[in-house]
Order: structure tokens, then sequence, then C-alpha cells
């Protein structure tokens, strides 16, 4: 039988080889522009201005050079609807001079003033987001672990599932972290709700998946009794892993389709979203389940073993 769980140290190594890379990314950001990531208005604050110019004259470019004269040279600009509708959704990161900047869009060409809207946004509002966010994480963490510890009671050392499980979690979390960092320094994505709204997502799928292979390996370590631990879990993994990547691609598929021919405003979410199920699906049979089994076999630095080398489940 094909052993995936004997090639767990070369698994940990490719996670290391994302992971670490992201992290100093992260790190170099901080260091450059002082956050993990470039932030959108809605952690930062700032302005969204809705335009309806009435004939032509303004285009992206010349939005740009007005709000550039007000010393905004981040903001972003997207045209609403077809060419001749002349509306455009500005999203700016200061909040004053508001008059002055459409005295200013005016000269390009006259603004439908019965259409236009000007919404101010409090970096308060995100600030919220993310630490609601981040205890939502801390919560799923505690209780997928305490689940896990109820459900596989009858399974020895049940707490090692639940945190292996959690373990997967965060290595999902830092992959996608690392990813959003480098494209914010390299394509100006911008984290905002979308952004923790995927994460989140992730986070859900992760757990769902690695509960599924946990809950298989439960399954059959008293229908073989006398095996190795490892070959347990091997088997495991080869009865489950056809239905995982069956439902996994298939929304790979749909994403796929969707940064092909969606919208604009929806793809870097996607985007985002895309990777994380990657590395989600990933992580559940090649993190989550090599990392059982390198507790169970005592390779794990300062954590003791318990059992022999060469465990075996007997009756």
């Amino acid at each position: 039988m094909f052993s995936l769980v004997q090639k767990r140290r070369l698994f940990f190594l490719i996670s290391a080889a994302v992971i670490v890379p992201g992290i100093l990314i992260m790190l170099y950001s901080v260091a450059t522009t002082g956050a993990l990531f470039r932030l959108s208005i809605d952690f930062v604050g700032g302005s969204i201005y809705e335009l309806k110019f009435s004939e032509t004259g303004a285009d992206e470019g010349s939005i740009r050079e007005v709000f550039s004269s007000f010393g905004d040279e981040n903001v972003v600009i997207q045209q609403i609807g077809a060419p001749e509708d002349y509306r455009w959704s500005v999203r700016a990161s200061f909040r004053e001079s508001t008059e002055d900047v459409i005295v200013a869009l005016d000269t390009l060409a006259p603004l439908d003033r019965d259409s236009l809207r000007i919404e101010q946004v409090s970096a308060t509002v995100g600030r919220e987001v993310t630490q609601s966010a981040f205890l939502a994480t801390m919560v799923a963490a505690v209780v997928v672990t305490g689940f896990i510890v109820i459900a596989f009671r009858q399974v020895p050392n049940a707490f090692r599932y639940g945190v292996c499980a959690v373990a997967a979690m965060f290595h999902d979390i830092l992959v996608v972290s690392g990813i959003m960092s480098l494209a914010g320094l390299l394509l100006g994505w911008e984290v905002d709700a979308l952004f923790l709204t995927a994460v989140l997502t992730v986070v859900g799928f992760s757990v769902q998946d690695t509960i599924v292979l946990f809950d298989r390996i439960r399954e059959n370590i008293p229908k073989y009794l006398g095996e190795p631990y490892e070959t347990i879990v091997n088997r495991s993994i080869l009865e489950t892993i056809h239905r995982s990547l069956a439902t996994q691609l298939n929304a790979f598929f749909i994403m796929a389709a969707i940064l092909l021919f969606g919208g604009d405003t929806i793809k870097q979410f996607i985007a985002i979203l895309f990777v994380g199920l990657l590395t989600g699906t990933y992580s559940s049979i090649f993190t989550a389940v090599p990392l059982l089994v390198a507790w169970e076999k005592g390779e794990i630095p300062f954590i003791n073993r318990r059992g022999l080398e060469t465990a075996t489940y007997e009756a």
C-alpha cells in the first residue's frame, strides 16, 4: 500500500517553505508600511464617492489626478455600469476638503448633483470587525478542540486530534495571510471586510475537511486492531482522499470561472478564497494527519510520546 504519512517530513518542509517566507514578507510589510497588510479604508478610514457625470470628459486618469492634488496617491477608482453612464466609484483615504474635491471634479465634466453620494468611513469600524474576526477564530479553535475531544473520547489520545486540527487551521491562516501581504506589496491589494470573510470561510472549511479525515481514522482503529497506527492512518487517507478531492475540484472550477469572467470587485475575494481552500485541502491531508502520526511516534520536539515507537492498537 502506498504510504503518504511516511513522507510526512517532506510535507512539513513544503509547508515551512510557504509559511516562513510568508511570515518574513509580513515582517517586511510591517517594517516598510507599518502594517502586516495594505489596509483599505475599511480599516484606516476615509471617504467613498459615487459620482455621475452628465457628459463625457472624466476618465480614470483625470479623476486620479484630482485626488492626487489633494494628497491621496492610493485612491481606488472603479467605473460603474456602461461607459456611456459616466458613473464612477472612488475610495479615498481622506475625509477632509470634500466640497473642494467636488468642485475640482466638476471642472472635468459637469456632475449630476442629484446622483452624488459621499459616505464617510470610520477606522473604528474596521478595528471592531478585526477584533470580532480574531475572537471568532480563537473561539473556533477552543470549540473545535473541545468537540473533537468529546466526539473522539473512545479513541486513545483524543486531545491530540483536536490540537492537530487547530494546527492545520492556523497553517491555512498563515498561508493566506502571507499571500495577501505579498499581493499588497506587489499588486496593491488591500485588506477589507471581504478578506476577513474569506479567512473565516477558510477556517470553517479547513476544520470540516480535517474532521472528516479524523473520523475515518476513528472508524478504522477498532476495525484493524493489531495494525501499526501509521498503517491505519494511511489506509484512512486513501479511503477518503478521492471524496475530498472530488468535492474540492467542483469548488475550484467555479471559483476559476469567476476569476476569469467575474467582476473586478469580487476577484480579489475569490482569489484569496481559492488559495485558502487549496491550502485547506492540502493541510487536512498533508499537515493535520501527518502531524498526528508524528506526535504518536514521538517526533515532535519537547512533547513526550506515550507508548512504543511502533505503536499498535490491540483489543
